[in-house]
């Protein structure tokens, strides 16, 4: 029989008992292994964008690995919000409540990172006993370098919260790095030919251990492939292959495209492929150089969704001299990012100096009033 996680909801009223939850929260008991904890469920969220947490926040049993394994912290943050955008496909924050993985620990998830010749478990390549270091390496590069649990709870008719899915990251390298017999770095770029092909292997792998699982036997799994950048990117990876699998179901039927992308705003890829939405970007930075003398530069990292521009995001560095300066230039850049940029898009801006953060402008896509702060 089917092992259930379940979290019973204690309905009582804020003002009738001295044991309620705190305005703004539900409280619930959480069911694990004939164990109940208390926890509770914020009523109010931040955006439709991210999901209700159970609370008090319980870490992932891989905690900290994340961060180990990938090269960049942008990839690290890229990686974890990114599966949660995905998991909005099939698991609605209306709908569903979060918590980070409980079911993967972090030796398990150690064990199968591993080269196939360091352990029974691990899905890397083993390497060849024969050639040098450089052949062996640039003949099975290391593919798979992370994975992330995220896990989605969900109300039933019994007034419960059960496990309603399960949706887990499989981090991919673009480039694989080694040192040669005398200690010399080096590095092996893998195609995106091969990084598909591969982490749609590892997937199926990932899929039949985890059911395996006695509480993941029986629920839905979303599993979706996340390309990392290279440790000298400036811009994160992305996810670019998607799969649902049903409850009970052990096999993987079809793969979606997932079409998203990042952009740095000025390159040589940016004038390639996205030059109508650079030649913007560039007004606007053409447009600070000519007010601001101690203007330093102006960096942008676009993101696209289906290769059409969804967020601009801007840093500006400046040299200021006074609050003053800061209120004025923060005016100014205000009226370009509504000026400059069309009202479809997301336009964040943020402008420091060496002092630290020095104000912020952020406006909605559709909104005629953006929101300004300048830190005191």
């Amino acid at each position: 029989m089917m092992k259930k996680i379940a979290i019973l909801i204690i309905a009582t009223a804020f003002l009738l008992s001295a044991c309620a939850p705190k305005f703004g929260e539900e409280e619930v008991v959480q069911e694990k292994n004939d164990k109940q904890q208390k926890a509770v469920i914020p009523k109010y969220n931040i955006s439709d964008s991210y999901y209700r947490m159970i609370l008090p926040f319980k870490p992932s049993k891989s905690r900290g690995l994340v961060v180990e394994n990938l090269n960049t912290r942008l990839d690290v943050d890229e990686f974890e919000t990114g599966l949660m955008r995905v998991a909005q496909e099939r698991f609605s924050p209306k709908d569903y409540l979060f918590q980070e993985g409980q079911f993967l620990k972090k030796e398990t998830i150690q064990s199968w990172l591993k080269r196939k010749d360091e352990g029974d478990k691990g899905l890397n390549p083993a390497l060849s006993n024969k050639g040098t270091n450089e052949e062996k390496n640039t003949k099975s590069p290391i593919y798979l370098a992370d994975i992330l649990e995220h896990d989605y709870y969900t109300k039933n008719g019994d007034n419960k919260v059960e496990l309603g899915g399960v949706v887990l990251g499989l981090a991919l390298n673009s480039v694989h790095y080694y040192e040669t017999e005398q200690g010399y770095p080096r590095e092996v770029e893998l195609t995106d030919e091969v990084i598909e092909r591969e982490g749609k292997q590892l997937a199926a792998e990932v899929l039949s251990r985890v059911r395996h699982i006695d509480e993941l036997k029986h629920v839905p799994i979303t599993i979706a492939l996340f390309k990392q950048q290279p440790k000298t990117s400036i811009i994160p990876g992305h996810f670019f292959a998607m799969t649902n699998v049903d409850e009970d179901s052990t096999t993987i039927d079809k793969w979606e495209k997932i079409n998203e992308e990042y952009a740095l705003f000025p390159s040589d890829d940016a004038e390639k492929n996205h030059r109508e939405d650079l030649m913007k970007f560039l007004n606007f930075k053409s447009d600070i150089e000519d007010f601001f003398p101690n203007y330093t530069g102006v960096i942008g990292k676009a993101f696209y969704v289906d290769d059409q521009l969804q967020q601009l995001t801007i840093n500006i560095p400046m040299q200021f001299y006074g609050k003053a300066e800061v209120i004025a230039f923060t005016q100014y850049v205000t009226g370009l990012v509504m000026e400059k940029f069309p009202d479809y898009i997301n336009v964040n801006v943020y402008i420091s100096s060496v002092g630290g953060p020095e104000s912020i402008i952020v406006r909605p896509a559709k909104s005629d009033q953006p929101f300004v702060h300048i830190y005191q």
